[in-house]
């Protein structure tokens, strides 16, 4: 059914939505995002589903966009750039407004857009091994569409430290940032996991569900709007010579003009 993820249920109700993309390092494709967009609406309709565990296949949970999406957008015009844009804000707003709790697995390095992926999730528990880092000013582009959620899972302070800079960070500093809930050895991270997935199995899933809408409608900032201006953001950077000069640059395999 779907060619870039998979999604699983066990007997308990315990969905495992997977990214597969392994050679593309799960990098999110127009695919990816469509099909991530259906499965968060299959997961919401299926009442048997009570909890959903976030994972990815290979050595990276998500690589963040992919490349050749991003050069597709830089050659459209303003119109399809746009209904891009929307498309992956949408497919993360779906996971986000899920009414099932979602827990991160990430087994793997996440770069730029695999943060947005982290950042949805209700916990996220990592390996100790992984990697993060939001590049995308390293290629001329701003974090937009996973900006509300990013900067509502870190908060402002913690947010300016790594939002601009493109540096990569460790699992420890993750964790210190609030991107990780906790990190555990890779050959642990399994069963950390089904340690925040076992309580639930004893909570009433409507009651469950009505506890994370309050705590959207309590301390949300990610309305209409705000997305709204994230994608317009966005937008406005893919038509930006910096753009330009950044994804052409990591096609050609060089430095961009602005790194020393």
């Amino acid at each position: 059914m779907y060619q870039t993820i998979s999604l699983q249920t066990d007997a308990r109700g315990v969905a495992r939505l997977t990214l597969t993309r392994v050679d593309k390092h799960n990098a999110m494709s127009a695919e990816m995002i469509a099909e991530l967009t259906a499965a968060a609406a299959r997961i919401a309709a299926d009442e048997a589903i009570r909890v959903v565990i976030l994972t990815a296949e290979g050595k990276s949970f998500c690589a963040g966009g992919d490349l050749g999406w991003m050069q597709a957008q830089m050659a459209a015009d303003g119109e399809t750039r746009y209904r891009e844009a929307r498309k992956l804000a949408e497919m993360l707003g779906a996971l986000n407004n899920l009414p099932k709790p979602v827990i991160g697995a990430v087994q793997g390095n996440a770069f730029g857009g695999g943060l947005g992926l982290v950042s949805v999730c209700d916990v996220a528990i990592g390996a100790d091994h992984v990697k993060m880092g939001l590049t995308e000013t390293r290629l001329g582009l701003i974090p937009a569409t996973i900006g509300p959620y990013v900067v509502a899972r870190m908060g402002e302070a913690r947010a300016r430290r790594v939002f601009m800079s493109a540096r990569l960070f460790d699992a420890a500093e993750a964790v210190d940032l609030g991107l990780l809930a906790r990190i555990v050895p890779a050959g642990d991270l399994d069963a950390a996991v089904e340690r925040e997935v076992v309580p639930y199995l004893s909570c009433a899933p409507g009651a469950v569900a009505s506890a994370k809408q309050l705590i959207r409608d309590l301390a949300s900032t990610v309305d209409e709007d705000s997305i709204d201006h994230t994608i317009r953001a966005l937008v406005s950077r893919w038509e930006t010579d910096e753009a330009a000069e950044g994804i052409g640059a990591f096609f050609d395999k060089r430095k961009a003009n602005w790194m020393s």
